[in-house]
């Protein structure tokens, strides 16, 4: 069963909450501004709270038990609905900010009590910033010795990441929605609001881009980092009965469930007894300093004589 920790859950419960807030306050700003850039900014929030619910059920179907339909588990589900997720980012979050910008600057509509717009902006930014501020400190208790652009690629939970991700994409549409508001009040052309949305839609785009691929690799089936295979082929040499470590294959079903296949030479003319006695011992000792690993499989490979 794929395990997801209760700062993962906390991370999206709290993005969830400031997402839909940001997001009525958007529309109400939009409503009394005429804005373009806010009304992309609204359907951006409400497509983030749409996302991280569906993140959230991903998450709670990946922790059923393994049944006999699927002995491994449900931990890809939790990739698949990520996958969702991005696409729904890109084609609705991007596109409609994209279809909407255009719209108004093909017909251009003036800006009307902009003060809204700059409050409503301003409350987003420190809503943002705390959901922000949540995400990136579940990513840095995992850092360890390793750059955060290292623990983004390493990791097994796409939930963390994509809040992260979809958080930074909002402080980037709310600086590029103000300055489009500002522009354009400033100088009474509404076209810089149509720009300020048309840029917010491919911001969302270029994320949703990245999330697609990490998704992909990960509910295709990707191996887990070579830090965890050295240090299992490490392990596995250093108990006395293993000669040599020929392959070690690794298999990612979720964020805490990892499967796991050694073919190693061991020590000729062991009993049958003897062998499996060794095959639990190793299976302890990675287990032991990789709990992730849920299921290994030891393959006796022939000694050379």
């Amino acid at each position: 069963m794929a395990t997801s920790s209760p700062k993962t859950k906390l991370v999206i419960y709290v993005a969830i909450a400031g997402n839909l807030t940001i997001a009525l306050m958007k529309f109400l700003a939009a409503a009394h501004t005429g804005s373009s850039a806010m009304l992309s900014e609204g359907i951006h929030s409400m497509v983030d709270t749409g996302n991280q619910l569906l993140l959230l059920l991903g998450v709670n179907r990946s922790q059923q038990p393994a049944d006999s339909g699927h002995p491994y588990g449900y931990g890809k589900e939790l990739y698949f609905w990520s996958l969702i997720v991005a696409m729904v980012l890109f084609g609705v979050g991007g596109g409609m900010a994209i279809y909407e910008g255009t719209i108004h600057i093909a017909h251009p509509k003036p800006l009307e009590e902009p003060f809204w717009a700059y409050a409503i902006l301003g409350i987003s930014v420190l809503l943002e910033g705390i959901s922000w501020s949540f995400a990136l400190r579940a990513l840095l208790a995992e850092k360890g010795k390793h750059t955060l652009w290292q623990t983004l690629r390493r990791s097994y939970d796409p939930s963390v990441l994509t809040v992260l991700l979809e958080d930074t994409a909002a402080l980037i549409g709310l600086t590029v929605a103000f300055v489009g508001v500002y522009l354009a009040h400033r100088f009474g052309n509404p076209y810089f609001d149509g720009a300020a949305s048309i840029l917010i839609g491919i911001t969302l785009c270029i994320v949703s881009a990245i999330l697609i691929r990490e998704s992909k690799g990960l509910l295709v089936g990707e191996a887990a980092t070579p830090e965890v295979v050295a240090s299992v082929t490490t392990l596995a040499l250093r108990d006395p009965a293993v000669i040599a470590v020929n392959q070690v294959l690794t298999l990612v079903f979720g964020p805490e469930e990892v499967l796991l296949n050694i073919k190693a030479q061991f020590v000729p003319s062991l009993s049958v007894n003897e062998l499996a006695e060794i095959v639990s011992r190793l299976e302890l000792a990675i287990q032991r300093y990789h709990p992730s690993i849920k299921r290994i499989f030891i393959e006796v490979a022939p000694t050379t004589q």
